[in-house]
């Protein structure tokens, strides 16, 4: 029997998942005041023509593509990709470019919530998570992180840790080409970084695992939920992203199959 394990958060107004700037609007329009616009299609329909007076219930949405749980493609990371290969940089794909069967593949758990918030995994780090976990990683494998990140909670976008360019370039190197957190980034929190960059001023550090994807091209998920219902191996993740034109990510709605 197949379970299916729903990872997205929803849009909302009402749940905190982004800052304040980029937070995703929606406005409702519900059954006893929508008549009119049923009208409009009804030249001489009157509100009592229709059952009980409803008409229908329709949402308006302001959103960024990054908003809920969503798909960044490359060309979020980076106008180019493939730098220091043989062939050369060749221009990033956006999301209506996104090979789909990359996106209903076996994937696999590790969880770094025990880490500190802003911690920055190494490549040895997700190294010895697969040891821990006795998975042998297989190309094309979707990677989740547990990143100790609570939707839900206060400060969300401060929450978890996350993976730098080793890191990132470790699983690419192996051949995963879609990665997901249940964080706000697959970066550590800016709040997090920007105190290191205070510090060290060293350019570097700034956004490392979306820049990994200037030298190998991957798709990240960002604000998955429900992790901890995963086990570390032996799910199916479907992932689809919408198809929006020349755009830098897209929604998606997450689910997990395992079979029982």
């Amino acid at each position: 029997m197949t379970r299916f394990v729903d990872l997205s958060i929803p849009i909302t107004n009402d749940v905190v998942s982004d800052p304040e700037v980029m937070r995703p609007q929606i406005h409702y329009m519900t059954h006893e005041n929508t008549w009119q616009q049923i009208a409009m299609f009804f030249p001489g329909l009157e509100k009592d023509d229709l059952p009980e007076g409803e008409g229908w219930a329709v949402e308006s949405l302001t959103l960024s593509t990054h908003n809920g749980t969503h798909m960044d493609a490359p060309w979020h990371f980076h106008s180019t990709t493939g730098h220091g290969s043989l062939g050369g940089a060749t221009p990033a794909p956006s999301i209506d470019e996104a090979p789909l069967d990359r996106f209903f593949r076996p994937g696999v758990k590790l969880d770094f919530s025990h880490l500190p918030h802003g911690h920055v995994v190494t490549g040895a780090e997700v190294a010895e998570a697969f040891e821990k976990i006795g998975y042998d990683l297989q190309p094309l494998d979707i990677v989740l992180v547990q990143s100790g990140a609570i939707y839900g909670t206060q400060n969300f976008t401060d929450q978890g840790v996350g993976l730098g360019e080793e890191a990132t370039l470790w699983l690419t190197q192996r051949g995963v080409e879609v990665v997901g957190t249940d964080a706000w980034s697959w970066d550590a929190p800016f709040s997090h970084t920007a105190r290191r960059w205070a510090e060290t001023r060293d350019p570097k550090i700034i956004w490392e695992g979306h820049k990994a994807g200037r030298i190998r091209p991957y798709y990240q998920i960002e604000k998955l939920t429900n992790l901890a219902a995963l086990p570390s191996h032996g799910f199916t993740l479907s992932c689809f992203p919408v198809k929006i034109e020349r755009a830098s990510a897209g929604w998606i709605r997450a689910v997990a199959l395992i079979e029982d």
